[in-house]
């Protein structure tokens, strides 16, 4: 069950979730993943991360890392959050093979969401198979993450899962350059993100940290509630171009440390006390 939010909570949560969007995540994901893994055990796997560069520490000792489970009965409704709001648009864009994902990273204006008042750019989107947050102790096939930076360095990311079905479409313009990508990267002249499809209004939104290192903490997270659909092929597609050796590219869940887990719906009715 999702907990009902009443009016003077939601009157207090709101300022404070103001003030927990005043933290800045800004350190950015490495570009060469190389030097990390993800075979738990291993020497260079997730619980090495921290031990690996110092600069990475927080991977292990941070409070507010990513990803967590999305336990139904720890949300709590907010409407007061709002409809997301975004505005992309076609620019030019490269496809890199970082390592242990493939990324799309806009070179030109990509567009902007827009979060309590502040507009993030759209810079970088990849991939995470399966999908790197769960549900209710459940993953998915893959999970695409938009990555987005406002002015200040402040970090949003926007993630979509996917189970297994009919084709993404955005993936089915973006598979056939893969195979040149090779180890490096690929200018694929002009991408439009709007391609990208939500397929819902509503999502959940938390404090959270990047995924990969250095670990970053602040960041904002949207995860949109829709869980839409994508073919075994481009799934592999995904995976086959990398050529890390590696069946798996998400990170093991992290302690969700009493943080609070929002989710914005429309339809969903407030209670008064």
């Amino acid at each position: 069950m999702f907990t009902k939010i009443s009016f003077p909570f939601l009157l207090l949560t709101s300022s404070l979730l103001s003030s927990l969007f005043i933290c800045r995540a800004t350190e950015i994901e490495v570009e060469d993943e190389t030097a990390f893994g993800y075979q738990e055990g291993s020497d260079n796997g997730p619980e090495q991360w921290a031990k690996i560069d110092p600069h990475w520490k927080t991977c292990a000792n941070g409070e507010m890392q990513s990803p967590i489970d999305l336990l139904n009965k720890r949300v709590q409704v907010f409407p007061g959050l709002g409809k997301l709001k975004r505005d992309y648009r076609s620019a030019p864009a490269k496809v890199i093979n970082r390592g242990h994902d493939i990324a799309v990273e806009w070179i030109g204006d990509a567009g902007i969401i827009n979060i309590n008042g502040t507009d993030y750019s759209l810079k970088q989107c990849h991939w995470h198979s399966p999908s790197e947050h769960t549900f209710n102790g459940s993953r998915y096939n893959l999970e695409l993450h938009l990555v987005h930076y406002s002015e200040s360095g402040q970090i949003s990311v926007v993630g979509i899962t996917y189970k297994y079905g009919r084709p993404d479409h955005f993936l089915s313009k973006l598979v056939p350059q893969l195979g040149s990508v090779g180890m490096t990267e690929k200018d694929v002249r002009i991408i439009d993100p709007g391609d990208i499809k939500f397929g819902s209004r509503k999502y959940y939104r938390y404090i959270g940290s990047l995924t990969v290192p250095p670990c970053t903490e602040g960041v904002i997270w949207t995860i949109t509630k829709k869980v839409r659909t994508v073919s075994r092929e481009q799934v592999r597609a995904l995976r086959d171009a990398v050529h890390d050796g590696y069946e798996e590219n998400a990170r093991p869940i992290q302690h969700q440390n009493h943080r609070t887990v929002w989710m914005y719906t429309p339809r969903e009715t407030v209670g008064f006390t």
